[in-house]
């Protein structure tokens, strides 16, 4: 049965490749929380940006040196895939987007450690650490997380045209559903008897294509929007209410002292 290495034989490892990427991470992570907790120059921020890019580009090069070193094997990403976030540089506009940003960061953050971990204390150390710990942190953050997502989707659903959208789509097809409603009238007990009057067709073909019309003016009134998204809002505020009780009740019940029987 293979011996987990001991820290000796880990550090005798490392190399002065291993020393300069630890360097990197930690300057790394000094610069990320230098421009998320500090307010800074344009041209400071600018020049962290820079330095930070040629950071990410060293880290990529040498994963995947390291991985064509490990045969191009999908287990050593699996090992490391904590590096491979590591290496998002922090102006990623498609990151900045969010409100959430700062989560981001504090993983990317995290995940730097990560590196720098295991270029001062052997190969994977961070690796088996999160492992360890993985459990905790997740149910730690998952409920806070879930509960900001679902303020933000509610704050997006209060500004959505949802009916709008769906009018705009259905008159592209307003032939063939002017046609199903003139077919669900003929086809309908109460309306069907009117088929002896004179004129029939002309007035069902009239009554269908008004239907439609009306129909789609109510969509498109900007009340119905209203209406719609205030609804949806209700659903998902409703949704981070119960995730935030479910948390509290979870932490009420891992407070209570236990039974002595």
């Amino acid at each position: 049965m293979p011996q987990n290495p001991t820290p000796t034989a880990a550090r005798a490892r490392i190399g002065p490749l291993d020393w300069l990427m630890l360097l990197l991470a930690l300057v790394s992570v000094g610069l990320l929380l230098w421009e998320t907790f500090w307010q800074l120059p344009a041209e400071t921020t600018e020049l962290i940006i820079r330095t930070d890019l040629t950071i990410c580009g060293i880290f990529a090069v040498e994963f995947v040196w390291r991985w064509s070193r490990a045969g191009w094997g999908w287990g050593f990403v699996g090992r490391n895939w904590y590096e491979i976030i590591g290496m998002i540089p922090f102006s990623q506009p498609a990151l900045r987007g969010f409100r959430l940003f700062r989560v981001v960061r504090i993983v990317v953050m995290v995940s730097r450690f990560g590196r720098a971990a295991d270029r001062a204390m052997g190969d994977e150390f961070f690796y088996r650490l999160v492992n360890r710990f993985s459990g905790g942190i997740i149910d730690a953050i998952k409920a806070p997380i879930t509960a900001a997502v679902l303020e933000q989707a509610a704050i997006v659903m209060a500004k959505g045209q949802y009916t709008s959208t769906i009018a705009r789509t259905l008159e592209d097809r307003e032939g063939e559903l002017g046609a199903m409603i003139a077919q669900k009238l003929r086809e309908d007990p109460q309306t069907g008897r009117l088929s002896k009057l004179p004129f029939y067709e002309d007035i069902l073909q009239a009554v269908a294509r008004t239907a439609f019309r009306v129909v789609m003016d109510v969509m498109k009134d900007p009340r119905t929007d209203a209406v719609v998204a205030d609804m949806l809002r209700e659903n998902v505020l409703q949704l981070r209410t119960a995730v935030i009780q479910r948390q509290a009740e979870q932490q009420h019940h891992e407070k209570r002292p236990p039974k002595i029987s």
